[in-house]
């Protein structure tokens, strides 16, 4: 994952800099605030599955339903730990970044060693839709229903559970943004991570457990109603560019969807400096708020406003065929 410490930015495009002792200052990386942010995370996942059990155990499961949706929002954005530790800025600590980058995959499915490789193409090729991998895999909707699946991040989920399945059972990778050399270790980790699943689901079936179904499995593919509307405030409508500035969206929201979110509402900050841990985001936005293009204003609104792009691709699109 990257360790790049300079900003995106295309040479025409007007960049108030950090000095480097700026960058310096904000580029320090702490184990005691990675640490209270991943345990507090961690703690509410573990008190809300507790009283989902408690409640389900009591009263029946309709009962645990609104804790269900609440811990499936915690549960989703889990994906927030794994981003940050994929950049190593979580920690300064190699090893913990890791053990919480490996747990917090396995919670979400999304298996670590492969994300990073993902990632750091995203970070290095943003919007260029021949090679960001956010662009390549991203749906992309023709009708409002399909729209509607897109923001459910049903699809998306299924999809990489699909490819890694793949990984596992064939023993082939070739998705352009995974080098030869780190290939063997991608088909590696996903048939580590099959395995568990299976295990976790065999032991399931031994005890005529519903347990994990309750607190985890049906909770996560709740939260990704929440999730993905979110990833899709980050760069759906900015332009393409190579500008950090440009190509990304910070949306300003309320604390706690930025405590939850790791900070990274502050998105064309965290782009344009990918070297600068969630902790110090707020201090970064004020030195750089004022060249910021694309601004969300809350996430229902910026939901609104990415969803109507969406639909004016649709109908341009639509308009090409007709011509």
């Amino acid at each position: 994952m990257t360790d790049a410490t300079v900003s995106v930015s295309e040479p025409g495009h007007r960049l108030k800099p950090l000095t480097p002792a700026m960058l310096r200052e904000l580029s320090e990386r702490s184990d005691h605030k990675g640490a209270v942010r991943s345990l507090c995370h961690y703690a509410v996942v573990v008190l809300v599955g507790a009283l989902i059990w408690k409640v389900s155990s009591s009263y029946g499961v309709l009962w645990a339903l609104p804790l269900m949706v609440i811990q499936g929002y915690f549960l989703a954005f889990l994906f927030m730990a794994l981003h940050e530790t994929a950049h190593k800025t979580a920690f300064r600590s190699r090893g913990l970044n890791l053990a919480v980058g490996y747990l917090s995959a396995f919670i979400i499915g999304q298996p670590y060693e492969y994300y990073c490789l993902f990632h750091w193409d995203h970070h290095r090729y943003t919007q260029d839709p021949e090679k960001d991998p956010e662009l390549i895999v991203g749906v992309k909707p023709k009708t409002d229903t399909q729209i509607a699946l897109a923001y459910s991040g049903l699809l998306q989920v299924a999809g990489r559970l699909r490819l890694m399945l793949g990984h596992a059972v064939t023993g082939r990778v070739t998705v352009p943004w995974i080098p030869e050399n780190k290939r063997a270790i991608i088909v590696t980790e996903a048939r580590v991570y099959a395995a568990l699943y299976v295990l976790l689901l065999a032991l399931s079936l031994w005890f005529s457990s519903t347990l994990l179904l309750k607190v985890w499995i049906a909770p996560l593919v709740i939260g990704q109603f929440f999730l993905r509307p979110y990833l899709l405030a980050e760069h759906t409508g900015c332009e393409r560019t190579r500008s950090a500035f440009q190509n990304t969206r910070t949306t300003y929201t309320g604390a706690i969807v930025k405590w939850i979110a790791w900070n990274m509402p502050y998105h064309v900050e965290h782009h344009a400096y990918p070297s600068i841990p969630f902790h110090a985001l707020p201090k970064l936005n004020e030195i750089v708020d004022g060249e910021i293009v694309h601004r969300g204003n809350g996430y229902i609104r910026t939901t609104l406003e990415t969803w109507a792009w969406f639909r004016r691709q649709r109908n341009g699109d639509s308009q090409k065929v007709l011509q």
